[in-house]
């Protein structure tokens, strides 16, 4: 039981950095957004501006899975060979959706 606890403990820890994520994410690409439409990209080269945009679409949308695959019961589940992503990895790289060595074969 104490060992259950602990992994629902570990669970919810990892949904709060999720969801803080999610909304970091999120009010980046807003911001960003909104400089990408002002003319001279309030001071930002437009090509750094677009590749800093699509990082925080890559962002929300990593996060935004995470929390998916946690509602459906799949979350720490490797996509790749059907493991359990370690605990360790998944509290390094929250979204992580393959244990480190398929995630080195991709």
């Amino acid at each position: 039981m104490t060992m259950t606890h602990t992994l629902d403990d570990r669970t919810e820890t990892l949904r709060d950095v999720l969801e803080r994520q999610f909304v970091e994410h999120t009010d980046q690409l807003t911001e960003l957004t909104l400089l990408s439409r002002q003319r001279g990209h309030g001071g930002h080269d437009p090509d750094t501006l677009r590749r800093l945009i699509e990082a925080a679409q890559q962002g929300v949308a990593d996060t935004a899975q995470a929390l998916k695959r946690m509602s459906e019961g799949t979350y720490g589940v490797c996509e790749g060979c059907g493991r359990d992503i370690p605990t360790a990895r998944l509290e390094i790289r929250p979204s992580a959706r393959f244990c480190v060595p398929c995630q080195e074969r991709g």
